[in-house]
């Protein structure tokens, strides 16, 4: 079988390039349809000018706080099978050397193992996942290599 897909470790280490993150952990997971980032203190407010923003802060070691116009509220199935309404935001991330933009629900994972879950959305098209493997992408960077 020919194909021109990466293979992928069942986890990895990527970079959030626009939300000044590297090196964070990250769950390959083809079970989810939304990868998903966690975060904290997800709140909407009104500016001044009555657009409405949302705001969030990053459960990463510093607490990036953000905040932006451009987001969407979807309902999302929770790893519990509970459905739930979830902002949705659109960054890039940063595998095999390669950026790609891709959409993130914003979810309190604190209790989860992994900050990122990357799933099918995010894989499709791309990447074949080899669940016996991990940090593939993470050790090519490391060692200076783009695949």
């Amino acid at each position: 079988m020919q194909t021109d897909k990466t293979i992928i470790g069942r986890s990895d280490i990527i970079d959030l390039p626009d939300l000044n993150l590297f090196d964070i952990k990250a769950k390959i997971d083809s079970g989810a349809y939304t990868s998903a980032i966690h975060c904290t203190h997800i709140e909407l407010r009104q500016s001044e000018q009555g657009q409405t923003v949302l705001h969030y802060t990053l459960a990463d070691q510093a607490h990036h706080q953000f905040q932006t116009t451009k987001f969407k509220k979807k309902r999302v199935k929770s790893s519990f099978g509970n459905l739930q309404e979830r902002y949705i935001i659109s960054t890039n991330i940063i595998l095999f050397g390669k950026t790609q933009h891709i959409e993130f629900s914003l979810s309190n994972r604190g209790n989860m193992r992994y900050p990122i879950l990357l799933g099918r959305k995010a894989i499709k098209n791309h990447f074949l996942i080899d669940v016996a493997k991990k940090n593939l992408s993470y050790k090519a960077k490391t060692k200076g290599l783009h695949l």
